[in-house]
């Protein structure tokens, strides 16, 4: 017996602006109404703009009950600075909600840790290589490409056969690289590199900043902890 390919989950082109909105909407600093009025007028029929709001609900919504602190936390900074850039706290919550996002994430980092681009191709390989030879792979990936796009962390070339990075987005604040921290930790299931974390590729858009064991010794959830030969880790508290 063959085993299950992995869930997609982001099956949608999601635009910043709307993903935006419903953050707004979960902050208390916009209506509902505003956000079902922006699917409305961009979905052309119920069935895609239904598809879109699942997509959205998990984001920022009704976000599974495992995530609803992290989420709300990220809510929390919002409300405090609302300068905050949406397409960070949006992308924190993607790559801890949506494996295949986050998957997508880390493979054009890796890609482009070097010189900075990668071909469409070489994405669409290495998802095929994880999820399958499937139409539905290749086309979702198109959708969480075109996504990340439309948030600024990436530029497609006219032929649509590059992916440039674009200029990195600095966090602003300790809390919020201490957010998007967890938002790693969550990702990858294990402790990570203190030395290596800003360079997950999985963040590849953001920049976490200097001083970063000092700013993560301070936070009441993470373990920062060294090993045997010294190397520092850190780790989601128990």
């Amino acid at each position: 017996m063959r085993p299950t390919a992995p869930q997609i989950g982001f099956d949608r082109f999601i635009r910043l602006e709307w993903a935006t909105k419903a953050l707004e909407v979960r902050a208390g600093l916009a209506e509902i109404d505003e956000l079902e009025a922006i699917l409305d007028q961009a979905h052309s029929g119920p069935a895609a703009r239904k598809k879109t709001r699942t997509v959205l609900n998990r984001l920022w919504l009704e976000p599974r009950k495992g995530l609803e602190p992290f989420a709300q936390r990220a809510v929390e900074l919002f409300q405090a600075a609302p300068s905050t850039p949406p397409a960070a706290l949006t992308w924190g919550m993607a790559i801890v909600t949506y494996p295949f996002f986050a998957k997508v994430a880390e493979i054009i980092g890796r890609l482009t840790s070097l010189q900075g681009d990668c071909t469409t191709a070489e994405v669409h390989r290495r998802m095929a290589e994880i999820y399958g030879e499937r139409e539905g792979t290749r086309r979702m990936t198109n959708m969480v490409l075109q996504s990340q796009i439309d948030w600024a962390t990436l530029e497609r070339s006219d032929n649509g056969k590059t992916l440039t990075r674009k200029k990195t987005i600095a966090l602003e604040g300790p809390d919020l690289v201490r957010w998007m921290t967890r938002a790693v930790l969550e990702c990858a299931g294990r402790p990570v590199g203190l030395g290596t974390l800003d360079a997950q590729p999985v963040i590849f858009p953001f920049d976490l900043g200097e001083n970063l064991g000092f700013v993560l010794s301070s936070a009441s959830e993470l373990d920062l902890r060294a090993d045997s030969t010294g190397s520092q880790f850190v780790s989601i508290r128990d």
